[in-house]
């Protein structure tokens, strides 16, 4: 039986009424996202036809995930919301504290040795405020959510950006902040501007080497990492219903390196087949009688050009394997292309590490696809040339695997079983001799490469394809091996060929276990603890953020100019720092230390205008707060790209900064901004951005008249005393405008409880 089912029967009792109205009120038929949008507005009932890309939603979400490392502050912020219990069900999951180092046994010691004071503290919030807690070991968050959360035509924000993995089955799933966790959490609504809508249609069918992985690949090739910025993907088609739903997951899962705010596949019998293989029987059992409105009508589907703003179309049949990067997820690359590009651009062509796993790609029929061709290698007097991993998704997908002989034949084919958890995607992995720097290529099926990422290396070439193509490569060992057309030599010296994947999309016997790693909260929470000593260097109790004094802010320095790619793990990085997530002042000495000085193309080391020296990052922006001046950073296009993770807007606010001027935002990090009362702005004129100099002092000369729609203008004074002023858009509303005011959008929910 399912969790929460009814909460889950309560969405399906009130769907059809107000998915009937909209339709009504916007007068034409709907889209599936759309459906699932109007079904879930704070007010209930809907009222107005919602301009997509412009008007502001509130929202009530049906529930809300948070990963270990991000709930530590999303918490933290709950604790000053004066609630005694969440307001939805929620739920909390060990995942990203777990260093892949060894193997799946000592790994998950050693993490629970070095964090059982935040494992602690998590678990003792979770009692004490109702939230289900995941225990380290129990896997991903996202194919834990999967097996056990995820529903047909609901809602869920996650403090984690691959939180749309859920649209796999159905669901409007979104990436978020800490803070509008808390508001969801808290009984608040839950503000987005309405999406956009980008349909893919799928026609074909997959065959071969060719995967679901392939999809969001050639999609993140046609859309680049920010072309979905700000729309909801919706897929659909005949090849879309040929899909499984973990092979949905995936898809939804890495729409997050194009910017999506969410992605989404309807209703269908792969969705039927996994809802009922996970034990949630009364779940399909209610989405089957409301299965005209857990899709899009009919009319979408016979002319989607007319009902969505950008239309693609990909052919499955047509399909072969991609490998994307290095260094960005959006430059793709297809198999029987790898052999002349990895030549024109001089990659490392010798692979060192083939990687399965992470929230992308750790499902049942991921392993199993893999397995095939490990088995293939090992009958057909093969080895592999590169160290190989697996961290499977989760407990059930291990526990299952093992029993079905696939956790065996990776073994046999030597390769390290990890933790169930997200280990080398996010930066959790002790690789041997990373330390050195030296160049090297590795494949492996997570979501993201950005350089650094995986192993801390800044030469470590990373590619991003299937898991079955990552065990191919594994066994030959090059990045340009074609498995579809090179053969390799085997232990008795012939010449033998890999054949395509075979795979089972559920287990035949079923999902099994001995502990899924659930543990319930107790029914009273009242009299939990919560302590947090005092001089941890893991965990910190929070203090508010100043509310703005109502005046221009003047004298402001620039503390960096951004140069070129600044993602969240440039401006907060995670691997070693994670361990500082609970403690914001702590973690804040890693604030910008990887963006890029546009004035010296280095990193961390920025000029200090009251001393005139060079230093870092952090160490300046604390040099500016301890005077009292304020600093303001500046960045290029789709500025805070990547993780979800609010810190990368708490940092720079907890140093003194007070706004962020850019080309253009990712929409998580524009919303955690705002968030935490900073300002968050756009050139007017992207080529201003090449008119901020070295030694700027920045004056905001109409603040005091900080409205919706209308433009600020900064005064960038220059040390030789002339001066530009600059023009800067923002989308702030009314309500996120008190939010700047106020300091901080936890000090109104603070002020309101009060």
């Amino acid at each position: 039986m399912a969790f929460d089912i009814d909460m889950i029967k309560g969405v399906y009792a009130r769907m059809q009424e107000r998915v009937d109205a909209a339709k009504a009120i916007v007068g034409r038929p709907l889209t599936y996202s759309e459906k699932i949008l109007y079904a879930h507005l704070f007010d209930g009932q809907p009222s107005e036809a919602y301009k997509r890309g412009e008007s502001y939603v509130d929202f009530a979400p049906d529930r809300v995930a948070m990963q270990d490392a991000t709930a530590q502050m999303a918490l933290l912020q709950f604790m000053q919301a004066g609630k005694s219990k969440t307001a939805v069900p929620s739920t909390v999951h060990c995942d990203h504290l777990i260093q892949a180092k060894v193997g799946a046994k000592a790994d998950l010691n050693e993490a629970i040795n070095k964090s059982s004071e935040v494992f602690n503290f998590l678990e003792s919030v979770s009692n004490k405020y109702g939230i289900g807690f995941w225990k380290p070991g129990a896997g991903i968050i996202h194919q834990v959510v999967l097996e056990n959360y995820a529903f047909p035509g609901g809602m869920m924000i996650g403090t984690d950006s691959h939180t749309p993995n859920a649209g796999g089955l159905g669901m409007v799933a979104i990436g978020v902040g800490g803070a509008d966790a808390v508001d969801v959490m808290a009984g608040m609504a839950w503000e987005l501007k309405m999406p956009k809508l980008i349909g893919v249609k799928l026609t074909g069918k997959l065959s071969g080497w060719a995967s679901p992985k392939d999809v969001i690949l050639e999609v993140a090739g046609l859309l680049t990492v920010k072309g979905g910025t700000g729309a909801i993907v919706e897929y659909f088609g005949e090849g879309a219903e040929s899909l499984s739903a973990t092979g949905k997951g995936t898809i939804c899962n890495m729409g997050a390196e194009i910017g999506a705010t969410t992605s989404i596949f309807a209703y269908d019998d792969a969705s039927e087949r996994y809802l009922r293989a996970t034990d949630r029987n009364d779940v399909a059992d209610a989405a089957n009688e409301m299965k005209s409105y857990l899709r899009s009508d009919d009319e979408v589907y016979a002319n989607p050009a007319k009902f969505y703003d950008q239309l693609i179309e990909i052919n499955l049949s047509e399909l072969e394997p991609r490998l994307n990067g290095p260094f960005t997820p959006d430059l793709m690359t297809p198999v029987s292309k790898m052999k002349e590009t990895a030549a024109a651009n001089g990659w490392p062509l010798d692979v060192e590490w083939g990687l399965i796993g992470s929230c992308t790609n750790s499902s049942y029929e991921d392993l199993s696809r893999a397995a095939s061709i490990a088995q293939q290698a090992i009958e057909k007097g093969l080895g592999t040339k590169a160290s190989f991993g697996i961290n499977p998704g989760s407990e059930v997908v291990r526990y299952t695997a093992a029993r079905d002989g696939f956790i065996k034949t990776f073994e046999d084919l030597n390769a390290v079983i990890f933790t169930n958890a997200c280990g080398p995607c996010i930066g959790q992995w002790d690789r041997e001799g990373a330390d050195k720097e030296e160049k090297n290529t590795i494949v492996h099926s997570f979501n993201r490469n950005f350089k650094k990422r995986a192993d801390g290396n800044p030469n470590t070439y990373a590619f991003v394809t299937s898991p079955e193509m990552v065990a191919a490569i594994a066994i030959a060992g090059r990045l340009d091996f074609n498995p579809m057309t090179d053969k390799l030599v085997n232990d008795k010296g012939e010449e033998v060929m890999l054949d395509a994947p075979v795979g089972d999309e559920l287990p035949v016997k079923g999902y099994a276990y001995e502990d899924n790693g659930y543990q319930a909260p107790v029914e009273d929470g009242s009299t939990v603890e919560v302590a947090v000593n005092p001089n941890s260097e893991r965990l910190q109790l929070l203090e508010g953020f100043k509310a703005w004094n109502g005046e221009n802010i003047t004298g402001a320095k620039l503390l960096i100019k951004a140069f070129g790619k600044c993602t969240t793990d440039h401006i907060s990085m995670a691997g070693p720092w994670l361990r500082f997530r609970g403690h914001l002042d702590n973690i804040a000495n890693n604030t910008l230390i990887g963006a890029v000085n546009a004035f010296n193309q280095e990193v961390n080391s920025v000029k200090n205008q009251l001393t005139g020296e060079y230093g870092p990052v952090p160490a300046t922006a604390r040099a500016y707060k301890a005077a009292g001046v304020p600093s303001i950073i500046v960045g290029d296009e789709n500025y805070g790209e990547g993780s979800s993770r609010e810190h990368a807007a708490m940092q720079p606010r907890h140093l003194g900064s007070v706004a962020v001027l850019v080309r253009s935002f990712a929409r998580i990090h524009e919303t955690n901004l705002k968030k935490q009362g900073m300002l968050a702005l756009t050139f007017a004129d992207k080529s201003d951005y090449d008119k901020i100099q070295e030694d700027d002092t920045i004056n905001f000369v109409d603040l005091v008249d900080f409205a919706p729609g209308k433009p600020l203008t900064l005064e960038f004074v220059h040390a030789d005393g002339t001066k530009d002023t600059i023009l800067a858009n923002h989308t702030y509303n009314e309500a996120q405008i008190e939010w700047f005011r106020a300091g901080s959008a936890l000090n109104l929910i603070k002020r309101q409880e009060a």
